[in-house]
């Protein structure tokens, strides 16, 4: 498993249906070592903290491997690191392997813990230029994955990743985002998700909810 990139970049304002949008999304590579904070990367920023960013959505990871997918769907030659907003660009992560509550620890000394799937935003689909693929990406189940900082230091690219310690309890990011978001999965999953002690709240309360909605 191996840190392909780091991508990070400031708030910019884009115009979108004629408006002005503030966004994070922009992101491109960085060289040398880059700094992880408690609440992300040194010198990358999200634009509307109400939904992005916060102790659960620190980091957003993408697997390197979905990219051939959507360079056949766009008719790309080739899409540049951060294509996706990701903060980092990963190999060997998918999102069927990945369980939410796994810790990983990337290089010598950065330890961050998987948390919930990514789920695009309008701002995503004016910057790969194709506004109207949002469900297409949901859908696909290549969604990346959200990431808490447990541990600071520095990353750079190259770095290797492993993973130290899994949740007995853990689902996989694919399975959330089919609870969260496919109408997937049945009481028992529910269940199941429900006892991982990691969990972030706002997956909590959406699964919550759907079991009370099925009980």
């Amino acid at each position: 498993m191996k840190l392909l990139s780091v991508n990070a970049a400031l708030p910019q304002t884009v115009h979108i249906n004629g408006k002005p949008v503030l966004t994070g999304i922009y992101k491109t590579p960085l060289t040398g070592q880059v700094t992880v904070q408690a609440l992300g990367l040194e010198g990358d920023g999200q634009a509307d903290l109400t939904v992005h960013g916060g102790e659960h959505q620190a980091l957003y990871a993408y697997p390197f491997e979905h990219y051939a997918h959507w360079q056949n769907r766009w008719q790309k030659s080739t899409l540049a690191y951060g294509t996706f907003g990701e903060n980092l660009t990963v190999q060997g992560l998918l999102e069927s392997d990945v369980c939410i509550g796994d810790i990983l620890q990337i290089g010598d000394v950065v330890q961050v813990q998987v948390t919930m799937p990514r789920i695009p935003c309008f701002k995503f689909g004016h910057k790969v230029g194709k506004p109207d693929m949002l469900d297409e990406f949901l859908r696909s189940g290549y969604s990346g994955f959200y990431l808490r900082v447990l541990q600071v230091g520095l990353i750079q690219a190259g770095d290797d990743i492993q993973i130290l310690q899994r949740d007995v309890h853990g689902i996989s990011i694919r399975t959330a985002l089919g609870l969260q978001k496919l109408g997937e999965g049945d009481q028992t999953l529910l269940q199941k998700a429900l006892q991982v002690s990691s969990l972030a709240p706002l997956l909590r309360k959406v699964y919550s909810e759907r079991l009370s909605q099925l009980g």
